[in-house]
């Protein structure tokens, strides 16, 4: 290294030549450091132990020293200090204890008498190394905060037991099923297991497999090689090698074919998949969350489910309520989105009304928590004052389906549905991909309700649009 370049960091020398430990630290200071000594391996430890100064960032450790020696010294400094960067020095005629000393840990070694630019560049290499290893660690625990779960708003005792499961079964390694409508926040609870499991540290993957037809499907989570098939060019990585070490959630997994079924139960089972193309496996270690708002058990019974796929993903299974069933967090979860949507959209609205709490507490929410965020953002939107008001709420009237005298309310969860989509379809003009926005679902899971309730599109009306 260049004999003028500073360096920045705490070092502790620890040798018994006085004239050795006067020379090290006036010049090592000289480049920037901050030096402290030591005579013998009992007063450095007395140091590790107090830490009164400040952690170090480097120890240089002579090997032969009296009573207690370099080596013994290493071992008990490792036992305090795991991650302290050791270079020790050594003489010509005790190279081997200088080996001895890298296998149990040491950075490097230096032989004696030593040039100073070769201290100096030894030591550079430690503490740039040391200050990657830190930057690195701290860029993770930042990537982590960031890919976190978002904030899990509640006030039901009956969501609050869903929750406290979560936090118990997350720290297991078991693969877990989270059942519930469309909307009722099934992802927020599989990243809430991953980032409070052990896997925490390492990727957090999802796919809608309902989104996807099967061969994409495939593509995506197997990944490919190159030539695979028409188009393939170049090789890709899928979800499962992505998400080696991690969690990958499922999501929708009622709608996989029965083909990738096989294909999916294989990768659980031996832990290793094939890359579409490849005759080739490669192993993983993946934990997997499995989400639908399918009844699985009667998918097995009709023979649209295989039942061993479904208790290898079952082997833990959490229930989450529809927002009908938890009303008590209609309201916190409406004041953490007006939050929310104010700060993205940079406006002061800061209130909801009584007669807009009642309204949102009156409405029976067939989207669930996504219907409430569509609602919450398109108030603040058209807000005008500092407050949500009645009149921005869409869901009185004839949408509010809880209190509509002009009809008889439902008797279950199915006529509700069916009436809700039927008012929305109408008020968009039939349009599916308006209509699904506004319900919160994909285009596909609205068409897949469409034929389930046998509603007619109007003629003239394209099944298209």
């Amino acid at each position: 290294m260049n004999g003028s370049e500073l360096l920045e960091g705490k070092i502790l020398i620890c040798d018994d030549e006085e004239g050795m430990r006067r020379y090290l630290k006036k010049m090592l200071q000289s480049h920037g450091l901050t030096v402290e000594t030591f005579g013998d391996g009992a007063a450095l430890l007395r140091r590790l132990e107090n830490d009164e100064s400040g952690g170090p960032d480097l120890l240089l450790q002579d090997i032969r020293m009296p009573g207690m020696d370099g080596i013994e010294i290493l071992k008990r400094v490792a036992r305090l200090r795991p991650a302290l960067p050791i270079v020790v020095m050594t003489a010509y005629g005790t190279i081997d204890s200088a080996v001895e000393a890298i296998k149990l840990g040491a950075y490097d070694y230096i032989t004696k008498p030593f040039p100073k630019e070769k201290i100096l560049g030894v030591l550079q290499k430690a503490l740039e190394r040391e200050f990657l290893i830190n930057e690195n660690r701290d860029l993770k625990e930042k990537l982590s905060r960031q890919s976190a779960p978002g904030e899990i708003v509640f006030a039901s005792k009956k969501f609050r037991d869903v929750y406290e499961l979560t936090l118990q079964v997350a720290e297991s390694e078991a693969n877990i099923i989270v059942q519930g409508e469309s909307g009722t926040g099934k992802e927020l609870i599989a990243r809430a297991i991953h980032y409070n499991s052990p896997r925490k540290g390492q990727r957090f993957l999802s796919i809608n497999c309902a989104a996807l037809t099967d061969s994409l499907l495939e593509s995506q989570l197997f990944g490919h090689i190159r030539g695979a098939f028409t188009g393939a060019v170049t090789a890709q990585k899928g979800l499962l090698e992505e998400a080696n070490g991690g969690t990958l959630l499922l999501d929708e997994i009622g709608d996989i074919s029965p083909a990738l079924q096989v294909k999916l139960l294989r990768v659980i089972q031996e832990r290793d998949f094939l890359p579409v193309g490849s005759t080739k496996s490669k192993s993983v270690d993946i934990r997997f969350v499995a989400a639908t708002n399918k009844n699985l058990e009667k998918e097995i019974k009709e023979g649209r489910f295989r039942e061993d796929l479904y208790y290898r993903l079952n082997v833990i299974k959490i229930t989450l309520p529809p927002l009908r069933e938890r009303k008590e967090d209609i309201e916190p979860l409406a004041r953490f989105l007006l939050n929310k949507y104010s700060q993205r959209t940079k406006k002061k609205v800061t209130g909801i009304t009584s007669g807009a709490l009642r309204l949102l507490g009156e409405y029976n929410w067939p989207g669930n928590i996504r219907e409430l965020k569509n609602v919450m953002e398109r108030a603040v939107i058209l807000a005008r004052g500092n407050e949500v008001s009645e009149d921005l709420l869409p869901i009185r009237g004839g949408d509010d389906l809880s209190s509509s005298p002009a009809e008889e309310a439902p008797t279950s969860l199915e006529r509700v549905e069916r009436a809700h989509i039927i008012k929305l379809l109408e008020k968009t003009g039939y349009h599916k991909t308006r209509t699904a926005e506004l319900l919160g679902i994909t285009r596909k899971t609205l068409g897949r309700k469409i034929a389930e309730y046998a509603l007619n599109v109007p003629e003239g009306v394209s099944e298209t649009d």
